[in-house]
């Protein structure tokens, strides 16, 4: 389902847009859950406040010297003003009828922290709070800049970060995930990997792949083990994961895809263009079969929507260990901030 933009200079995208990585995967046998579709109901009394800024703000803000905190209703974060890293992400459990978390404060993500190899970020904050919107810049030296835009919402497209520097090479972004949160390989979409689905399929369809009629390809999405709502998934464009060769395991598949292999259970890398976007999606957002983003680095005004037409199929509940990725984490990918080895030259797209 794509989400509304509510202002001009938003670009988040929903699954439906979302990078559909290379991925593999085994199905099991256990309870279907449909994910919560993105909707307008999941906003309801959303908000943010900022630096003491809230809804109607449009300025800048002096940079504090230390982390601060991004508080909405249904969810929250720190950033790092250094780096524009971001910290302890969570929904907060409020009451919602498109509520993921069963009422319960709910980390995500530990951190997302980008390495600027050197570059700093120097301006006041540019900040701009509006509805259930919040999108903060800052700039500073060798031409970086970092955006972070988020919702507060329940459920959907709520967050992306968008790196950009001077000599327009990548940015490593590292993602570790909150304790309880685990990457998990999708068994449903196993279940029907090569197999087309959407509106505009036949009933013997196939192929070729059209805007509504996708063929299925390996999951990773993101849960825990106490919300039989809560589903994630790590939206990029414009990006490739880092693979952890000590992680897996590598799920087979006959497509050979393989979005599951090299992939650790609490952590993952990418190195994203100069411009493009790493972010989340949730609940049916993260579990629409959807082909792969429009490659955009300018003004990515809204593209590809979807409007419902894509088959969501879910995840099961609970994920079995089987399917979780193991182990948490690993040290490959983990360059030196020095190191500019592998991001030396722009993102191939």
């Amino acid at each position: 389902m794509s989400i509304p933009r509510y202002q001009p200079n938003w670009r988040l995208r929903s699954a439906a847009v979302a990078v559909a990585l290379a991925a593999s995967g085994i199905g099991f046998v256990a309870t279907s859950v449909p994910a919560q579709a993105a909707s307008s109901k999941g906003c309801v009394g959303g908000g943010f406040r900022v630096l003491g800024k809230a809804d109607g703000f449009d300025g800048t803000a002096a940079a504090p010297g230390s982390r601060f905190r991004v508080q909405g209703k249904y969810v929250q974060f720190d950033v790092d003003p250094a780096n524009f890293a971001i910290y302890n992400y969570a929904f907060t459990g409020a009451a919602n009828e498109l509520d993921l978390t069963g009422g319960r404060a709910t980390p995500v993500y530990a951190s997302k922290i980008p390495d600027h190899r050197g570059l700093r970020l120097t301006s006041a904050v540019s900040l701009e709070v509006k509805d259930t919107d919040v999108v903060l810049s800052r700039t500073g030296t060798g031409g970086l800049s970092m955006t972070i835009q988020a919702k507060d919402c329940a459920s959907g497209g709520l967050f992306q970060m968008e790196p950009e520097r001077g000599d327009g090479t990548r940015t490593r972004i590292v993602h570790r995930l909150a304790a309880g949160a685990f990457y998990f390989d999708n068994a449903r979409f196993h279940a029907k990997l090569g197999q087309f689905v959407g509106s505009a399929c036949t009933s013997v369809q196939t192929g070729p792949p059209s805007q509504f009629c996708v063929r299925v390809a390996p999951r990773v999405n993101i849960g825990n083990a106490v919300s039989s709502k809560f589903v994630v998934r790590d939206s990029a464009q414009v990006a490739t994961r880092v693979r952890q060769a000590e992680c897996g395991p590598d799920f087979t598949n006959a497509l050979g895809l393989a979005e599951t292999r090299d992939h650790c259970g609490g952590m993952s890398i990418w190195d994203v263009a100069s411009g493009g976007r790493m972010g989340m999606v949730t609940g049916e957002d993260a579990t629409e079969a959807a082909n792969s983003p429009t490659d955009c680095v300018g003004d990515c005004q809204a593209q590809n929507r979807v409007r419902g037409r894509l088959a969501s199929l879910g995840f099961p509940f609970p994920v079995s260990a089987a399917s979780r990725l193991t182990p948490r984490s690993s040290t490959a990918g983990l360059t030196p901030r020095s190191s500019t080895a592998g991001l030396t030259a722009p993102l191939a797209r």
